[in-house]
């Protein structure tokens, strides 16, 4: 840790609203997909975009509030965190656009699906990486497949009904 601790409390206030938010667009999603007119625009403005572009405030600009949230070093700037932040931003941004400019069902599920699909590689890297020098507490990696698993699943129903 370094000598003046990080305070860890902007990166949770963020990660909760970025669950609360997207927890708000799946459950949307989830109600709106299964329709006779099905549509995610709402639903991917929330949970992908939504929760795309907080996890980019969380990791980019509050990175070393965020390493201390996780329980890493806060000593100095971690480019990686800053990294995943910028992958954050791309498919939040990606959502938005396919919303705002009208790209349909398919675009819309295809953000889940890319949401999805890193949300559940990381929990299956902390898995297989349990016991590792930055290995995370299983009260995080827990939330994080289960929000992985129901944006798969949002965006391979959208994607069934888009078809």
């Amino acid at each position: 840790m370094s000598a003046n601790p990080v305070d860890p409390r902007p990166a949770k206030v963020l990660m909760v609203a970025t669950y609360a938010i997207a927890a708000v667009g799946l459950a949307l999603g989830f109600s709106a997909v299964a329709g006779d007119d099905p549509d995610l625009g709402l639903a991917a403005l929330l949970a992908v975009g939504g929760g795309g572009l907080l996890s980019f405030v969380r990791h980019a600009l509050f990175h070393r509030a965020d390493a201390a949230r996780i329980g890493w070093t806060t000593e100095r700037t971690n480019a990686f965190q800053i990294e995943v932040g910028l992958a954050n931003l791309a498919w939040g941004a990606y959502a938005v656009l396919a919303v705002v400019l009208g790209w349909g069902l398919a675009a819309e599920a295809a953000g889940f699906l890319v949401f999805g699909l890193y949300m559940a590689a990381v929990a299956v890297f902390e898995v297989l990486s349990a016991g590792g020098e930055n290995r995370r507490p299983w009260s995080q990696v827990i939330p994080s497949a289960a929000f992985g698993l129901m944006l798969l699943t949002v965006g391979l129903t959208g994607m069934n009904a888009a078809a």
